[in-house]
């Protein structure tokens, strides 16, 4: 028995996680990229330059707008592919190749710069220009994501094995402002990697070299990057010795309790990120967490872009 779903319902903000607005906008940015694409791999395949007009030919049996709201769906509630193509009505593997399609193309985008509608941030140098340009505080932390155990025998096993969780995880990277706006994260690295590598890594070092009024906020596991550059890399000040008198341990007391309530906003922006279900757990190729993990920070980033 065939199964009608209507389509106004799966594009509600409790199934895709964004607003309609959002997805409008979503729709008119990402059209004509996904057209492009098509018609580059079909140019491929020909060899040669098309005969017939645009638009000839058989029709897509999930238009692009279908594509975008399973692909929201299968980010925000994990649906399996299955599920998903029984509630559109095409085969399983259409969805498949739909999700990858514009998994990629919101990987791409970027994250919202807040208040400059069309100015995307993608790497970590265009973070640090826009905070000395702006006179922004920074504030970084990693976050990391349970992944499925590799299969005994494999080369890197053990890479992916978190020292910290006691699990096999990735680890991102992940950037905020002063209101917990998320403005970068990185490709994504093994668990085992220690935090501050995983920083220096994608570059930081260099951004603090030729970024020098750039300050970011930073907890104790960055220790080495305060060492580094001390005065841009700002971690909480260190406990005094115990016999130390008792104002100096009101000062430091004072000082952690600010900076740490300073720094928790880069917490809320991890925590908007893992509300999203794919990145409580994931159970899919590991391969594809990256992309995943930048679309959904992207997307998050377009809603507090205007906080």
């Amino acid at each position: 028995m065939a199964i009608t779903v209507n389509r106004a319902v799966l594009a509600h903000r409790l199934f895709t996680g964004v607003s309609r607005c959002h997805l409008g906008c979503l729709i008119e940015e990402l059209a004509q990229s996904w057209q492009a694409g098509v018609e580059g791999r079909r140019h491929e395949a020909r060899g040669r330059v098309r005969k017939r007009a645009a638009g000839a030919g058989a029709r897509h049996q999930l238009v692009f707008v279908d594509r975008l709201v399973a692909t929201l769906i299968h980010l925000r509630h994990d649906l399996p592919h299955a599920v998903l193509a029984l509630l559109f009505g095409v085969d399983r593997s259409t969805i498949t190749r739909a999700i990858g399609e514009i998994r990629a193309l919101l990987a791409e985008r970027g994250c919202a710069v807040p208040n400059r509608p069309g100015l995307r941030l993608r790497t970590l140098t265009d973070v640090f220009a826009y905070a000395q340009t702006e006179g922004i505080e920074l504030r970084l932390d990693a976050t990391e994501v349970q992944v499925r155990r590799s299969l005994a025998g494999r080369g890197g096993r053990r890479a992916f094995i978190s020292g910290k969780k006691k699990q096999n995880t990735m680890k991102a990277t992940v950037i905020a402002d002063h209101k917990g706006r998320t403005l970068w994260t990185d490709a994504l690295r093994p668990g085992r990697m220690h935090d501050v590598t995983a920083a220096r890594n994608e570059g930081i070092a260099v951004c603090f070299q030729h970024f020098p009024d750039v300050e970011v906020l930073l907890d104790d596991g960055y220790l080495g990057l305060r060492r580094d550059d001390p005065g841009q890399a700002i971690t909480p000040p260190r406990k005094p010795n115990k016999s130390a008198l008792p104002p100096v341990h009101a000062r430091w007391e004072h000082d952690r309790h600010w900076h740490s309530s300073d720094r928790i906003t880069v917490e809320h922006a991890l925590a908007d990120h893992k509300r999203w279900k794919q990145l409580t757990r994931w159970i899919h190729r590991r391969v594809r967490l990256p992309d995943t993990y930048q679309a959904i920070a992207g997307l998050v980033s377009d809603r507090t872009a205007q906080a």
